[in-house]
């Protein structure tokens, strides 16, 4: 079925999520803070991060592209950077276990923020909606995240809905400046009749989610 009203422009975001193997996750790391200048030489990095909690050895990274035919152009020219692929590609395949890409939009209510200062973490939040997309479920889900919103403990980065990988999937990101921050704010929120209330009316929509706590690594533009 359709995903349902994007934002008005082509902007759209690759999320890639890689498995590293547990003895080189540090190795990769360090590869990747070392030489991601060459790869942001050809587009936009949004965000790099590591997993912390809720999986491990594991990082996302989120690129921007102005549309389809930026991507395949971009692509192309990484295929032919000889010091990314001789400095960063050939060493780092060998520490990779597997790789995962999606192509999300930004729904339509939302925009891209940024973390009112540097450090904190980051909760990546997936949903798995039921079938539809956000013409069926924009409503109650932003009025779920407006409430978390503005219970005032957490920070809203994006949510994003897929057009490639797996269908009605939607990704929030948060920024909170502890972990401890955090879990003192869900609780207080668990005890908010607004946000009850509004999570009670989205999850008729929702099939399943899962929480990563990401830690920014130092290249990353979020941190």
């Amino acid at each position: 079925l359709a995903t349902g009203p994007r934002q008005n422009n082509s902007i759209f975001y690759e999320i890639r999520t890689y498995d590293i193997k547990p003895s080189k996750m540090k190795e990769f790391v360090e590869m990747v803070n070392r030489h991601i200048h060459l790869r942001t030489a050809h587009s936009e990095l949004v965000g790099f991060w590591s997993a912390e909690l809720g999986a491990m050895n594991k990082v996302v990274h989120i690129w921007k592209y102005d549309n389809f035919a930026h991507r395949t152009a971009v692509r192309c020219a990484l295929a032919s950077d000889k010091d990314w692929q001789g400095k960063f590609i050939s060493p780092a395949l060998p520490l990779i276990e597997k790789q995962h890409n999606e192509v999300a939009y930004l729904v339509p209510w939302c925009e891209l923020g940024k973390p009112p200062k540097e450090g904190g973490v980051y909760e990546w939040v997936t949903f798995q909606m039921k079938p539809g997309g956000p013409a069926m479920w924009g409503e109650a889900f932003q009025a779920a995240i407006n409430t978390h919103i503005n219970t005032g403990y957490t920070k809203l980065i994006g949510v994003f809905h897929t057009e490639y990988g797996l269908l009605n999937t939607v990704h929030v990101i948060w920024w909170n400046e502890t972990s401890d921050h955090r879990a003192a704010g869900r609780h207080r929120a668990h005890e908010d009749a607004r946000v009850v209330a509004a999570v009670r009316d989205s999850v008729r929509f929702l099939e399943s989610q899962q929480n990563l706590l990401l830690i920014p690594l130092q290249c990353s533009p979020l941190k």
